[in-house]
């Protein structure tokens, strides 16, 4: 099959249109084209790999709010053949994760922590306790744990005291104790709705 076939096939493969959104995101915010690109533009790039090696990548890293993670990388004056190195990613998930709103952060663990239920068979609420700590460094790392819930409830803060040097350095970047605890003084109203879903879910 001849490389146009080929890419003409795979429009609607989800890791191709990821990298088809970046290709016209790129070049309405990076070079002010205001004609929108087709698809035949993007087949017809010499950039198509490239961006569909990132689109791979976002949809495998599942970012938090991925069209707002697409616009901070097309613009951030990275190379595109950078834009799937994880540092990227995690400087812009540091970011995101130390602004967002306390609903939005703890919605967003609760749902991750019922994902996980629902692959162990397991109460959701048991997360923090019976977890692995590799898979929940990596959450927490990911933005899918946030520490709004962590830091404000019993089994998460019990289960903080259990990782080791190695995990608390991964997760340093997230759970910085000074940011959390300026953040907290300053935000007691929601520090209390935590608190109390915390306790009725028996966290």
């Amino acid at each position: 099959m001849c490389e146009k076939k080929r890419r003409a096939l795979q429009k609607n493969e989800k890791h191709v249109q990821l990298g088809f959104y970046a290709f016209t995101r790129f070049y309405v915010l990076c070079q002010n084209i205001k004609k929108e690109k087709t698809y035949q533009d993007f087949c017809d790039s010499q950039y198509y790999n490239a961006f569909v090696k990132f689109g791979s990548f976002v949809n495998n890293v599942r970012p938090l709010y991925p069209e707002k993670y697409i616009d901070y990388v097309v613009t951030s004056g990275v190379k595109l053949d950078h834009w799937c190195r994880d540092e990227l990613y995690e400087k812009y998930a540091i970011d995101i994760l130390k602004k967002e709103g306390v609903e939005t952060a703890v919605e967003r663990s609760i749902k991750t922590m019922m994902e996980w239920a629902d692959d162990q068979e397991a109460p959701w609420n048991d997360y923090f306790r019976y977890a692995s700590l590799n898979r929940v460094t990596q959450h927490l790392r990911d933005g899918k744990i946030s520490a709004w819930l962590v830091l404000n409830c019993a089994s998460g803060k019990e289960m903080l005291s259990k990782f080791n040097d190695e995990q608390l350095g991964i997760v340093y970047s997230v759970m910085d104790p000074q940011h959390w605890a300026l953040r907290f003084k300053r935000s007691p109203v929601d520090v209390e709705l935590v608190k109390e879903i915390a306790q009725k879910a028996n966290l």
